[in-house]
């Protein structure tokens, strides 16, 4: 499931620079995670950097996005088809997710 931030964010922006995915921007209110964007981290860190930084743990998954690994990481080698790194390790299966914990 994809990641959103929920009203009790205070706009700090801590998490905006943590996205691999550029899927964090700063909406009228609050700051807000694209779906269509996020990856959960799925690829770059076994955990959700957003939540990591989060001061008030506001960045939580979104009970209505419900998505698993095989899709997140597809999707990050979409986003992201230049990088090598992510392609090699994601071909051998030797990726970091919050899913192999």
């Amino acid at each position: 499931m994809a990641t959103h931030i929920t009203q009790d964010c205070i706009n700090c922006g801590a998490c905006e620079p943590e996205c691999p995915n550029q899927a964090i921007s700063e909406g009228d209110e609050i700051y807000v995670i694209d779906p269509k964007l996020c990856t959960e981290c799925v690829g770059f860190y076994d955990h959700e950097a957003c939540q990591a930084v989060c001061p008030v743990e506001c960045c939580l998954p979104d009970p209505s996005v419900r998505e698993e690994e095989p899709v997140l990481i597809k999707r990050a080698l979409e986003l992201h088809p230049d990088d090598a790194e992510l392609s090699t390790r994601a071909g051998k299966n030797e990726y970091p997710s919050r899913f192999r914990k």
